[in-house]
């Protein structure tokens, strides 16, 4: 078999959601007999739960695949699967990391869209050779001329090398199969030099604890040697060294250019890091790797056990979580409300979304989430600059000099017809236009400066509702932009619920707050006494709604009489709940906490 450098390729699958990913990897490992006929099924990669129930990629995976070339050379083909939302950019960054080419599929109905050309950006920054792949070309109404052009004309990558396929029926398969074996370029790592290998992904195995999934570079990783972590220094004896193909295979080496996983009995996940390097602590290298930008979180929310002695397992699944995905950021914090919990930093709502459900399915928790908020920058009169991750750590406004928000660059990929409802959106999330491109006369792109709070709630939802499904979105983060922002606190019974407080625009402080408690009023249980929701701004209340009181008919025993006896005995009510009104606490459950979620709209 190709056990030379020559003969090996590592490759990567990139493209929008829904564009046949996946489906392409299945075929690709069908092909190249990797999976037996019984072992294969639909989605083959994707492995988590969420991803199979969803039908979205969440984590990139990784598989190796032999290869008998047309002219009988024997190849090594090392594939990542990677995802396709925006909100998991990062894993798609790191998985490119360890290739040295990629195949850009692209719809051959949709044609380009938001995240093809994010990710085709990616690809070609980092310096690898591309690939179009135009999918689903078996489809009547697929147009693969129109679906080229675009490639050549939005994209900006020539298409002289491109390959029609049908994932699902097999159909160029064969071709695409050539295709990269002849244009992606074996790994140009030195097989003499000292090892160094890259960590770009790890999970935590209850046997094994933190395994490692790694691109040796330079030299050559035994399975009989002691490992040294250059970021810490830590050294570890190898327990297991293999390759994923699908499932993990105990090899006795890995040589410079080979994808593979390692295990040294790492109990801590603290310990691994990703875009950590590798290296033979017998013979070391002299300078690790360039590893990977540290992320700036966009979007913030608190994570609370709904049982207070649950701390302990909810720190501990969030470290191995953070093995996982070294995206997510946490750090401890306490609500008046909720009691100890962590602030927990995600790349977007999606992102979040996936974490919170993990962490409830694969560490069994039962969690209690705060709404989303973004970070902002605060700016004191005395001169210090604050950030905030959480709505209720703002000082008091008269302390407060201005109070900046995160603006994002958002690119809307759409059919022609939809450009008006979308536009509207935008204006309405105080979005300012900084072009409108038309490739055709079916393609547009609109790029907006938009706010990351006003994205944050429900954007992506209206988004699709107003395009029918058709438009998709991508966007950076551009900077900061100093705006009119107020903290809207809710308050129960006058008491402020620190995790509920919302950071809004002036304008529309009376709209959000006032759809927050009626959507609140919707959850939260009657009690025997009356219970007042408002909204204030500061000491000023701008919205208020009541949870009417449960009624009990104490004057049913009265059959006629005097009348005085009824008053006397409806008096003692009114007193009984005004104690207990003074006295009682009102438990507010998790509905409640996630109806900031869905109350944008809701106070028209």
């Amino acid at each position: 078999m190709a056990d030379s450098q020559a003969h090996i390729r590592c490759f990567a699958i990139i493209a929008h959601i829904d564009h046949g990913k996946s489906t392409l990897a299945d075929r690709l490992l069908e092909r190249t007999g990797t999976l037996t006929e019984r072992e294969s099924h639909d989605q083959f990669l994707d492995k988590m739960d969420l991803e199979q129930e969803r039908g979205i990629t969440i984590k990139a995976q990784t598989v190796r695949m032999k290869y008998r070339a047309a002219d009988g050379t024997d190849y090594v083909l090392n594939l990542i699967d990677t995802p396709g939302h925006v909100d998991f950019h990062y894993e798609v960054s790191r998985s490119l990391a360890a290739c040295e080419g990629v195949l850009l599929v692209v719809d051959a109905v949709q044609g380009v869209e938001a995240q093809t050309v994010a990710n085709a950006e990616i690809a070609v920054a980092t310096g690898l050779e591309v690939i179009p792949v135009v999918n689903k070309v078996d489809l009547p109404n697929a147009d693969p001329e129109r679906v080229l052009a675009e490639i050549e004309d939005i994209v900006g990558i020539p298409t002289d090398d491109a390959v029609l396929v049908s994932a699902k029926t097999g159909q160029g398969v064969e071709e695409l199969l050539e295709a990269i074996v002849r244009v992606v370029p074996p790994p140009s790592g030195d097989p003499d030099a000292p090892l160094r290998a890259l960590v770009f992904d790890s999970w935590y195995d209850s046997y094994l604890g933190a395994t490692m999934l790694v691109r040796v570079v330079d030299g050559c990783l035994a399975r009989r040697s002691t490992l040294r972590l250059m970021s810490t220094g830590s050294e570890w004896d190898t327990t297991l060294l293999g390759v994923l193909v699908p499932e993990a295979a105990r090899v006795e080496k890995l040589s410079a250019g080979e994808v593979g996983v390692v295990a040294a009995s790492i109990r801590d996940p603290k310990a691994v890091h990703i875009g950590d390097t590798l290296t033979d602590a017998a013979a070391p290298a002299a300078t690790p790797l360039p590893g990977f930008q540290p992320l700036q979180p966009m979007v913030w929310s608190g994570l609370y056990p709904s049982d207070s002695g649950e701390y302990d397992p909810l720190r501990s699944a969030i470290e191995k979580l953070q093995l996982n995905d070294s995206s997510i950021f946490a750090e401890p914090e306490t609500s008046g409300a909720l009691g100890f919990g962590f602030r927990c930093g995600y790349l977007g709502l999606l992102h979040m979304e996936i974490a919170q459900e993990r962490l409830e399915r694969e560490y069994g928790l039962d969690l209690i989430i705060t709404a989303p908020t973004v970070v902002y920058k605060v700016r004191m009169k005395s001169g210090e600059e604050l950030e905030l991750h959480r709505p209720s750590d703002l000082p008091p406004m008269g302390d407060v000099d201005e109070i900046a928000e995160p603006l994002i660059l958002a690119q809307i990929h759409m059919p022609s017809e939809y450009i008006g409802p979308v536009m509207q959106l935008c204006q309405e999330r105080r979005g300012v236009q900084r072009d409108l491109a038309v490739h055709g006369s079916q393609r547009a792109v609109l790029r907006y400066e938009l706010p990351l709070a006003e994205v944050a709630v429900d954007f992506y939802d209206r988004l699709k509702s107003c395009s029918r499904g058709y438009a998709s979105m991508n966007y950076e983060v551009i900077g900061f932009r100093t705006d009119d922002l107020v903290r809207v606190d809710v308050l129960v019974n006058g008491d402020p619920i620190d995790a509920l407080a919302i950071i809004t625009h002036r304008d529309t402080a009376h709209r959000r707050g006032l759809g927050l408690i009626r959507k609140m009023k919707e959850h939260i249980p009657r009690q025997m006494y009356e219970v007042a929701l408002q909204a204030s701004i500061g000491s000023k209340v701008v919205a208020r709604v009541n949870v009417k009181a449960l009624r009990k008919n104490v004057t049913a025993k009265c059959y006629g009489g005097d009348i005085t006896r009824k008053k006397k005995l409806l008096q003692k009510q009114k007193e009984g709940k005004k104690r207990m009104k003074r006295l009682g606490q009102v438990e507010i459950p998790q509905e409640a906490f996630l109806a900031v979620l869905s109350s944008d709209d809701d106070g028209n």
